[in-house]
């Protein structure tokens, strides 16, 4: 057998399981589907030996990735979820979970960094304020996927339009949110963007400014100590952390297989003259960034009413630019 995946059928299209296993099993991966009661990181541990995958959306492939990192085995992400952001920046297509599993046949080994949050593993970033409000009430409502949820969870946000008390290595920080990403995202307007490395070494703490942020604060480090006493969100699932929380970066510590062709755009090309070679983004790609902006921007926002303009004025510059 060339590997083990785990399938979590309930992170993405349950209807596209079957043909994911058959995929799988082609190319000669052993494959375990998670059934309920499951505890991903016990079934992690008692994989065979060799590359170890997760079938999953973000907030399933942290305890896999752990069990990686215990053995020091390959592992490898093939998107199944909702989102799927830490195989976007890897490179993989979000939209094709059947090319993933061509890592486990001829893949291209890359090394890329890990967060943790006092002891607890991060691919993506851990966020505390707003964010992580909304994440506890989304997980309240999982099974409640209607409009009224929605505003619900909305409403319960709007209900704190103040900034935070946070402190940051000691010194004070005001904002609604914070989130501390491995490695560096791209900017954007109300939500942070993809990652172009996963291997620089770095955490990036971020914190918008203004109620409509049109900016954000970033510092960079290898260790931030934080003191939160706000709810926390890890990789888009709750957690419950102890504050203060150590973040730390772990560099190159994790081992991931990559398909031919994804480990190119993990590391873009350059052309003769040095230079980044960046390829234009999909139109498939274009249209989940404004769907994700989009969500965003309500989640920070919520609902308008007269008493939130009275208390928090639009700010005077143009927020439609960043």
């Amino acid at each position: 057998m060339r590997g083990f995946l785990i399938v979590n059928p309930r992170s993405g299209d349950e209807s596209g399981t079957d043909r994911l296993v058959q995929e799988a099993e082609a190319r000669g991966v052993r494959v375990h589907v998670v059934r309920a009661g499951d505890d991903l990181a016990e079934v992690a541990r008692s994989a065979p030996d060799g590359p170890l995958g997760m079938a999953g959306g973000d907030g399933s492939i942290a305890p896999i990735a752990e069990a990686c990192l215990e053995r020091d085995a390959p592992f490898v992400a093939v998107p199944f979820g909702t989102r799927n952001h830490f195989a976007r920046d890897l490179g993989l297509d979000r939209d094709d979970p059947i090319a993933a599993l061509d890592a486990y046949v001829d893949g291209a080994e890359r090394r890329i960094d890990v967060g943790r949050a006092n002891g607890r593993l991060f691919l993506n970033n851990v966020s505390l304020g707003v964010y992580a409000r909304l994440v506890y009430r989304r997980e309240r409502h999982r099974r409640r996927r209607n409009a009224l949820a929605r505003l619900r969870a909305l409403a319960a946000i709007a209900q704190h339009p103040h900034r935070l008390g946070f402190t940051v290595d000691g010194a004070p920080v005001s904002a609604r949110v914070l989130l501390v990403a491995n490695n560096s995202y791209t900017l954007e307007l109300l939500s942070l963007g993809e990652r172009e490395r996963l291997d620089d070494g770095c955490l990036h703490l971020y914190a918008p400014t203004g109620f409509l942020p049109s900016r954000w604060e970033e510092r960079r480090a290898e260790h931030f100590l934080v003191d939160a006493r706000s709810r926390a969100a890890v990789d888009g699932e709750p957690d419950a952390l102890e504050t203060p929380i150590e973040f730390r970066i772990e560099p190159a510590a994790l081992r991931v297989l990559l398909p031919r062709g994804a480990d190119q755009a993990y590391a873009p090309p350059t052309d003769e003259e040095g230079r980044m070679d960046n390829p234009e983004p999909t139109e498939r790609e274009q249209e989940l960034a404004q769907t994700e902006r989009q969500e965003d921007e309500e989640a920070m926002r919520g609902p308008d009413t007269p008493q939130r303009r009275e208390q928090d004025p639009q700010p005077e510059e143009d927020i439609t630019e960043s």
